[in-house]
Parts: C-alpha cells; structure tokens; sequence
C-alpha cells in the first residue's frame, strides 16, 4: 500500500471513530450535553482532526444522521428478516427488537432517532430533514413488510398509513416505558396493534364469506 494510501485509511478511519463516538454519546446523553471535548477523549483524537472533518459539532451530527441511515437495514432490519420469514412476523420481530434493548437498558436508553427528533427537530433545518429521512426509511422498511403480506391484508388497508401507525405505537411505546420504568406502555401498545392487525384480517375471511 502505497504512503498516499495509508495516510487516506488513517483518515478514514479517524472520521469513522469521531463519527462512532459522537453517536455513542449522543444516545446517552443527548446533543446539547454532549461537549466536543468529550467527543475527542472518547475518540482518542486531537481538536485538529475534529475539524479537519467537521467544521462545526451540528456537521458531526448530520454525519451521525447518516450514519443512522446506513445502518438500518444491516443492523435493524436484516437480522430480522434473515430470521423470519413471515412478512406480519417481521414488523413484530423488529418490534422484538426495540423490546429486548428496552430491557437490557432498564427502561433508560429510547430510539437515538426519536431521542433527537425531540431535542434538535426545532434547532436544525438540516437536522430535521436527516430525522425525517430516518423515519421515513424506517416505514419504508416495514411498509415493504405490508406490501409482501399481500392477499393476507384488506386490499383497503393504506400500507403507508399503516406503516406510518406503526413507526407510532413504537415511538410512542418507547417514551411511555422510560418515563415509566416500566415495560408495561410498551407491551400494552404493541399488543393492541397485534389485535388490531388480527382484527384486519378476521374482517377480510368474513368478506371473502359473505
């Protein structure tokens, strides 16, 4: 590997550990109480290669954002479906998913999507529009699950509305059970869209008796 070539992996992989660590931090402790000094001594790097990346700590953020973006299928969404096949299973698998990092954090760590959409949506134009992308990756994700489900659902059923519902009841499911401590919000929200998705398709044996 040629000096030209080390010195742009070293690089690389500097950008990645600034990036890694703001996100890390982030989730934690949120944007606002996460200083760029802590930033740097949890990436183990200098103020001159935070900038030489980023100009200002909103620009680490949006790579952050980025980041959040390509990782969703390979870290949320494709073990998942790997593992299931069923494409009704799937959205509750990933719902799964959200369930088990609840527990394994005592109710304290929420999706670092919806953790900023709450503190940064009204600061950043730019922020908010790589939140929205997020969200609307993540729907798209589990409409695709809808649209596979196929014959199974109401014709009627409007997939982007109903994948919309569901991005809702974990989002909304989330923020009850940290400020409860407790995983019964949680539980009771995707138990009720179970119901409701069972509902659905109950509805669409009787019209195909009728």
């Amino acid at each position: 590997m040629s000096s030209v070539a080390k010195a742009g992996t070293k690089k690389g992989a500097t950008r990645e550990r600034l990036v890694e660590s703001a996100r890390r931090l982030f989730l934690a402790r949120g944007y606002e109480a996460t200083s760029v000094a802590d930033v740097l001594r949890e990436a183990g790097v200098n103020s001159g290669s935070l900038y030489y990346f980023f100009k200002t700590k909103q620009d680490l953020l949006l790579a952050v954002l980025d980041q959040y973006v390509a990782l969703l299928h390979p870290v949320v969404m494709d073990p998942v479906f790997a593992r299931v096949a069923d494409p009704i299973e799937r959205v509750f698998a990933v719902l799964e998913g959200y369930r088990q990092m609840l527990l394994m954090t005592e109710c304290r760590q929420g999706c670092p999507i919806g953790n900023l959409a709450l503190e940064m949506s009204e600061k950043s134009e730019a922020v908010r529009e790589r939140i929205a992308l997020n969200f609307a990756n993540w729907r798209k994700a589990i409409r695709q699950c809808l649209v596979e489900a196929g014959a199974r659902l109401p014709a009627d059923v409007d997939r982007d509305a109903l994948a919309t519902f569901i991005l809702t009841v974990m989002e909304g499911g989330v923020m009850q059970t940290r400020a409860h401590r407790s995983m019964e919000p949680f539980d009771a929200s995707v138990a009720m869209l179970r119901d409701y998705i069972d509902r659905l398709r109950s509805d669409l044996v009787r019209r195909a008796a009728d």
